[in-house]
């Protein structure tokens, strides 16, 4: 059934059906840990304004944005449209963004019964009472920013992880999947908001959508997007893939399984040191409360999004390596967090300034790969690139990737000299 709004993202880049890869971006939860990604976002657009002028954005670039959690909120803000039709924030702003707003985000003395913030045991009393925080800036400050903008309208392709605890299953957040399911059409403060939701921490969002073409209406009742997938870069190319399946025209003649096509970067917001969390020792006789609330932190949630994150990674690196194509997957994660650092909401300006040290420390880092024997990352074997050096590379390819594309298409700019044109290669090997 035909419907009026259901229009093809407006992003300059053209369908990848015009060029030789299909470009992923993905960015993993961990509230205020996302100051780690927004940091490599950043040097990102800036190596692709060196090669393309100032308004060169991100989602000029990827086919496909993914987010989870405060990822999802970092692709909302990235592919959003203003007034001028481009992205409403630039890379660079992100992490303004954080340092400006997280501590109102997330209060250091946050406490929801009065009587607590006195006691010795205020923040147990105030997990076990609720939410630690209200929510309410967040949600007035992404309404506020997002304004009415839907999942249909954003500058390229999103797939935006989010669980519904009514229902008990993941809802994606798909721009592939709305054309076909207009019900989905949510506003995208509402979707940030809800894949943000994280348990104990925030609390969950309910809101509705209307299917224009019945007047049927929706409910969601949505926490945080990082209990099913807090790496969504499988996510991502699922929804890719399910688009290749159906035989889209944007994705022709590129076979599903052929992964040589796809140039995936997954962001990682940081775990920490193997000793500064928790051991069998203290955990082995923790009970319930002792899982949501031990080493002033919650183990519980701690432990199922860090193995969410790190289980699709083990899975994309053995199946990029399995077909040849491991050059086309770079994961950036750092591992070596110290215990504020890998909270998600000690917003103390000091912590705040050490996790944009960590990412530009992450930057100058060599390219790592996980080991799937210790879960370390190692600096890799095969690559010896920096992380820096990797995106250098890789805005390159993208730069020449969207030329590549406009050339072909019927629809595209200018086309520009086949001498400047380099096809698909292995970018990322030395």
């Amino acid at each position: 059934m035909e419907q009026f709004f259901m229009e093809s993202p407006k992003s300059p880049l053209q369908p990848p059906t015009f060029g030789d890869l299909i470009t992923v971006l993905s960015i993993d939860g961990g509230g205020i840990r996302g100051i780690i990604p927004a940091t490599i976002l950043a040097f990102l657009e800036s190596e692709l304004q060196k090669l393309d002028g100032e308004q060169a954005r991100l989602a000029d670039y990827f086919d496909v944005i993914s987010g989870t959690s405060t990822g999802g909120l970092v692709t909302a803000m990235l592919t959003t449209p203003n007034e001028q039709n481009r992205p409403l924030f630039a890379a660079k702003d992100i992490k303004d963004f954080y340092l400006d707003h997280c501590p109102q985000i997330f209060p250091q003395n946050a406490s929801y019964l009065p009587f607590t913030s006195y006691l010795p045991f205020s923040s147990m009393f105030k997990s076990l009472a609720g939410p630690k925080y209200d929510g309410k800036y967040l949600h007035g400050l992404v309404k506020e920013k997002l304004g009415d903008v839907r999942l249909h309208q954003t500058l390229t392709n999103v797939v935006i992880p989010t669980f519904d605890i009514k229902k008990l299953q993941p809802i994606i957040f798909s721009s592939y999947d709305v054309k076909k399911n207009p019900s989905k059409d949510a506003l995208l403060s509402d979707i940030s908001i809800g894949t943000s939701a994280a348990p104990t921490y925030l609390p969950a969002h309910h809101f509705e959508t209307k299917d224009i073409s019945t007047g049927k209406i929706r409910t969601f009742d949505l926490i945080d997007g990082g209990v099913a997938a807090n790496n969504p870069t499988l996510v991502a190319i699922s929804e890719v893939t399910k688009e290749i399946t159906r035989g889209s025209s944007d994705f022709l003649p590129i076979k599903p399984t052929d992964y040589a096509r796809f140039l995936v970067i997954s962001l990682g917001t940081g775990s920490p040191k193997t000793e500064e969390k928790y051991d069998a020792l203290k955990s082995g006789r923790w009970g319930l409360l002792g899982w949501l609330t031990a080493e002033g932190s919650t183990p519980l949630i701690d432990v199922f999004m860090q193995s969410s994150s790190d289980m699709v990674d083990f899975h994309i690196s053995t199946v990029f390596q399995a077909l040849h194509s491991e050059d086309n997957y770079l994961r950036i994660q750092d591992d070596t967090l110290g215990s504020d650092e890998s909270s998600v909401d000690i917003a103390t300006k000091e912590n705040l300034d050490s996790l944009v040290t960590v990412g530009e420390k992450l930057l100058k880092k060599p390219v790592s790969e996980v080991n799937f024997e210790t879960g370390v990352f190692e600096p890799s074997s095969r690559n010896k690139y920096t992380n820096e050096q990797a995106l250098i590379k890789i805005a390159e390819v993208l730069s020449k990737e969207k030329r590549v594309r406009d050339m072909r298409s019927p629809h595209g700019k200018k086309p520009v000299a086949n001498s400047q044109i380099k096809s698909r290669n292995i970018f990322l090997s030395t």
